[in-house]
């Protein structure tokens, strides 16, 4: 295959190959040895040790699996580490001679070792298991989108350095970076409030970590740290009477020391002043000298001293991880066009272009590149296909074309030549590009926002729609659609000063004057030209059922189709037996012309040139005068519709619609009202990660061609046959090359669309520069995540970060749905609680607390074993119990169905709210209600509308319990709920049935919420304050109040966030930078979470009562 294109990748890389004149960077995660002699750092995703003063580094772990966030147990001999080698982090341990390690945890989520406990005995992990049943802690998992990687409010736990022993518990509530002192009666740790880029610099809002003392002895937890800022790392200082930790406190990560008395942070103390960058994960030496990360490299401050030196570190041997590899791919894909002879389909998968015969499944590689591909559209003989790449550090145009001639390779995917030039290279962001029909011409949207046009032959552009009547969240979210004619664009555009589309249409010559042709004040999308322009179809959500959030779900949306003059429209109206006639007269009157040709020596010769002869194509009409009367909604029903294609004659529809399952196929026939199901394609749900959805009709409208999930399917109309398009595509994947192109698009992706243009002030050229020295020596995701985060990080916003979907692949703990005791050692394990709706509540016989589990599945559980292995695989499945009675001596076997983590997180959820909702019965004498909202979407507003109206609609004032909501699109609407007045009464003969408003809530409220609260969950509660709904009680809403979008990268296991869309509630003020303060400040303390006391919903319930 010959390519005339270059594709210029320099200047992402800054570092040279590693070797003797470059020393490895990235080093993470030292931590020096008790004796101060040795560090232990993580490199590429392995361990390695090396002498603190410095020298060659040897690997002290091997293989595929990333291994991180080493620690030394007491007497130097043995590491504990983290590694993914069943998916995700688990907790390993190893001697310092290396050798195979040995698996302490095998639970099915991450568990992160921060140290041993004094005596050597047990590793000390953070992890988020399972809160203690006291507990008042919230199940945050609930509340997070299942797809969210990172592990929240972890509790604290040790386990034994024995092989298979079940963890203990030490602390319920979330705990980071945990430290003993040497008496073992003392603990150090950082916490942790909710969900963020655990990378982002800067922060001063309430969601910033603070360091604290737990007193063994006593139970009392204590808050060292009170400045506004993240506190990070504890150590213990040699005397044990003071700390060492970092802080931001000075702006950038430093090492600070702070006396352990006065708790009030004014003995806070620097010790080193960096700047411009963090440093990371301190550790200390017994002789007190400190070790810290800066700057991918790793220093020491030995005790006294008060410069710290790099530790000067060389690597022999990187890992031996290959960055070049041979994919075949036959999922994944991105979109597909239908090429015009309707036997071949282009698609992208994986950021590059293939083509693929639909018949026989030949596939043919259009690009081979790093970076990405996209927006693919064929010319309309076929020979051709346009695309948009990011190239050179910008989207610009390019075409494919086949050299050989049509009669030796009339089709892509068999021809051996094929050509790729750019077409449109100036600087901007071009997209989306399609071909006129004429093919002289293409349109085009350029800095995702302006519809342009450019001259293929003359290379000129125009401007045809203007930037301000678009706006692009998603990058191909765009939309419009050439006439026939090559005279006019279809195209969805924006209100002015309302985010909602109408459909209108815009001559392509320029003049950029846009006539509305919908004017419904709906949601109108993707319009067509249909019938050869006659009329158009298009999306609308008018008669459609909404959902209750902002964002209104998945809408349902209905086809319309608009005729253009009302020739078209009294075609349309004819009855089937009409349209028969007419069609049978239009075939005759054709036949007779052509015979008259015949007749008159035409000549089968000059027949055959005039065929050669591009068809003529009338010029069309387009008649705006009351247009919205000769508008027609075709679907029999609204449905959830996400694509939409009518056949050329218009006498067949066909549209992709969402199922429970997946996503179904529809044909109408309008003028008879036909409707079939031509089959259904099921999808494994995504809550980021949905991948896009297409679908094409062919020339006869014989077939119809779908997109779903990653794979492309035919679809037969007569038969509604529904079979897969195979197709093998070839990939030459350099993973290097690759995640350079990775960095500058994600760079540069926040550069154009950063909710402000000055990024807050960030200098987000020099941070490219600090960041992209780390490329050359990443070599797996998890690294390449973490150091785009890192960088992410320096915005200092909410919504960012570079996270690895959720893992799916390893080990899957199932639960059994019950609190067991901690106290019991076994043999067995002891039931402390059945949860309500779990397998063990539904077990028969029925199980009660004090049984005792003593074998799964025949397995005896033995003293202080781990029964993760035993439950690994089981969610769903039928599992045996050997369940032991001792209140009477017996001995039986249940039979049950244990569920997996995420069905485990959800019932905890359940408990907590209907804990929660018992103790406001219980305080308010059954005078108050209570509902908790846990993210602002669909399901959440239906469940607390359903509440608020139902159970507790009798109440006299109602709590709105809002902490840790994770967020989505609902403010207004909940707010306006909330924000109810009655006005009048339904009585007939003096019954009082009900009042105005009858779906809101006119009684008292007070709001809840905590550091927890985020993105909409933060916008709510700004909202409730302004229209001064109710007091707001409990700590105050951490800045995050955007709209996100999280863009799943070329590499689909990759996904990032934007802060894109801000929300200005005064002049240069925005809710991404404004904390929403209580009116009642109340701190639910750890003591009283361990406890089981909420000393903010207490405090709620008297405000209540006291104006009740």
């Amino acid at each position: 295959m010959a390519f005339s294109i270059s594709i210029c990748f320099s200047g992402y890389l800054e570092a040279e190959p590693l070797g003797s004149k470059s020393p490895p960077l990235w080093l993470r995660y030292p931590a020096i040895s008790p004796d101060g002699k040795t560090i232990a750092f993580s490199f590429e995703g392995h361990l390695f040790i090396v002498a603190s003063a410095g020298g060659s580094a040897q690997p002290l772990t091997a293989g595929p699996a990333h291994d991180t966030a080493p620690v030394w147990s007491p007497d130097g001999k043995l590491i504990a580490f983290a590694s993914d080698r069943y998916g995700h982090y688990n907790v390993f341990l190893t001697g310092i001679e290396g050798g195979s390690a040995q698996r302490l945890t095998s639970y099915s989520t991450d568990e992160i070792p921060a140290g041993f406990t004094t005596d050597g005995k047990y590793v000390v992990f953070s992890a988020h298991r399972m809160p203690s049943a006291k507990s008042s802690q919230v199940p945050m998992g609930a509340l997070l989108p299942a797809c969210v990687p990172t592990a929240s409010l972890p509790e604290l736990y040790k386990v034994s350095i024995e092989e298979g022993q079940e963890p203990k518990m030490i602390l319920t509530t979330a705990a980071l970076n945990a430290q003993f002192d040497r008496a073992g009666e003392r603990l150090l740790y950082e916490d942790d409030k909710s969900y963020e880029n655990l990378w982002r610099k800067h922060n001063t809002t309430p969601l910033a970590h603070d360091i604290w003392l737990f007193d063994a002895r006593s139970e009392r937890h204590t808050k060292l740290t009170s400045y506004a800022c993240e506190n990070r790392n504890p150590v213990w200082a040699a005397d044990e009477n003071s700390v060492f930790y970092l802080s931001e406190q000075s702006g950038s990560f430093n090492v600070w020391k702070l006396p352990i008395a006065p708790t009030d942070n004014s003995g806070a103390q620097q010790i080193t002043h960096f700047r411009n960058n963090p440093i990371r994960f301190l550790s200390i030496a017994r002789n007190g000298d400190l070790c810290f990360g800066y700057d991918g490299e790793i220093y020491l401050l030995p005790h006294g001293s008060t410069e710290p030196s790099k530790v000067n570190i060389q690597i022999a041997v990187a890992a031996n991880i290959p960055t070049k590899q041979q994919l075949h791919l036959n999922d994944g894909v991105t979109e597909i066009a239908l090429s015009p002879n309707g036997k071949e389909i282009g698609f992208v998968v994986r950021g590059d272009v293939y083509v693929v015969s639909i018949e026989h499944g030949d596939t043919k590689r259009i690009t081979n590149t790093p970076g990405q591909e996209r927006n693919i559209s064929f010319s309309s003989d076929g020979r051709k296909l346009i695309f948009a790449a990011e190239y050179d550090k910008a989207w610009s145009l390019y075409e494919a074309a086949i050299v050989q001639p049509k009669e030796k390779e009339p089709y892509f995917f068999n021809s051996t030549i094929i050509e790729v030039h750019p077409i449109l290279e100036n600087g901007q962001e071009n997209m989306l590009p399609k071909y006129s029909p004429d093919g002289k011409e293409v349109a085009y949207v350029e800095n995702r926002a302006a519809i342009k046009v450019l001259n293929l032959q003359s290379k000129e552009t125009r401007l045809v729609l203007s930037g301000e009547r678009n706006y692009s969240y998603s990058d191909d979210d765009l939309w419009f659609d050439w006439s026939p004619d090559g005279r006019w664009l279809l195209s969805p555009f924006l209100q002015m000063g309302r985010w909602s589309h109408e459909v209108g249409i815009v001559n392509s010559n320029g003049n950029q004057s846009i006539t509305n042709l919908t004017n419904s004040g709906y949601q109108n999308l993707q319009p067509l030209w249909a019938q050869g322009g006659k009329s158009m179809i298009w999306l609308s959500e008018k008669y459609g059922l909404h959902g209750d959030d902002g964002n209104e779900g998945n809408p349902q949306y209905d086809v319309y189709e608009t005729f253009f003059t009302q020739e078209a429209l009294n075609r349309f109206r004819l009855s089937p037996a009409e349209y028969e006639l007419l069609k049978a007269n239009e075939e005759r009157a054709e036949k007779e012309k052509d015979e008259y040709s015949k007749k008159e020596g035409s000549g089968t010769a000059a027949k055959a040139e005039d065929e050669k002869q591009p068809a003529k194509i009338e010029p069309i009409t387009v008649d705006i005068n009351r247009i919205e009367n000769r508008t027609v909604r075709l679907t029999l029903a609204s449905s959830q519709i996400v694509y939409a294609a009518l056949s050329k004659d218009g006498e067949q529809l066909v549209y992709l619609a969402r199922s429970d399952k997946g996503f179904e196929i529809w044909l109408l026939r309008p003028r008879t009202k036909e409707l079939k199901r031509l089959g259904e394609v099921e999808v494994t749900p995504k809550e980021f990660g949905e991948l896009p959805q297409q679908l094409f009709l062919d020339e006869d409208a014989k077939n119809a061609f779908v997109l779903v999930d990653g794979h492309f399917y035919k679809v037969d109309l007569a038969s509604t046959k529904v079979e897969p398009v195979k197709f093998d595509a070839e990939k030459e994947l350099d993973s290097a090359a690759e995640r350079q192109y990775l960095f500058e698009h994600i760079w540069r992706q926040v550069k154009d669309k950063f909710y402000v243009t000055d990024l807050h002030g960030v200098d987000w050229n020099y941070y490219k520069t600090v960041y992209a020295r780390f490329l050359p020596f990443i070599t797996d995701n998890r690294d390449f995540a973490e150091m785009t985060s890192e960088m992410l990080g320096e915005l200092n916003a909410s919504h960012t970060g570079c996270y690895q979907w959720a893992i799916t692949s390893g080990d899957q703990t199932a639960s059994l749905g019950a609190f067991f005791d901690q106290g019991y050692g076994g043999p067995g394990i002891k039931i402390e609680e059945i949860i309500e709706e779990g397998p063990l509540s539904q077990a028969d016989p029925l199980l009660q607390a004090g049984m005792i589990i003593e074998k799964i599945d025949g397995n005896p559980i033995t003293l202080d074993m781990d029964v993760c292995g035993l439950l690994n695989f089981k969610a769903d499945k039928l599992t045996a119990l050997s369940i032991f009675d001792p209140a009477k001596n017996n001995r039986f076997i249940v039979t049950v169905k244990p569920i997996g983590l995420q069905g485990l997180e959800e019932l905890l959820y359940k408990r907590w709210v209907e804990e929660r909702r018992g103790l406001v019965d219980k305080l308010s004498n059954g005078t108050i209600g209570y509902v908790h909202v846990g993210r602002m979407v669909d399901a959440s507003y239906r469940e607390m509308l359903a509440e608020s109206l139902g159970r507790q609609v009798a109440k006299k004032a109602l709590i709105v319990d809002t902490r840790w909501n994770s967020g989505g699109y609902m403010h207004d609407e909940l707010a306006t709920f909330l924000n109810g007045k009655e006005y009048i009464q339904y009585i007939p003969r003096g019954q009082v049935l009900g009042s105005e408003p009858m779906r809101k809530w006119y009684r008292k409220t007070v709001l809840l919420i905590n550091e927890g609260n985020y993105s909409d969950g933060l916008i709510f509660p700004w909202t409730y304050k302004h229209f001064h709904l109710g007091k707001v009680i409990g700590m105050p809403a951490a800045d995050s109040g955007s709209f996100v979008w999280w863009e799943t990268l070329q590499d689909p296991s990759l996904f990032f966030g934007i802060p894109e869309v801000g929300l200005q509630v005064e002049p240069g003020r925005f809710l991404e930078t404004a904390q929403v303060d209580p009116d009642i400040r109340v701190m639910n303390d750890p003591a009283s979470t361990a406890e089981g006391r909420d000393p903010q919903l207490e405090r709620a319930v008297a405000e209540l009562l006291k104006e009740n």
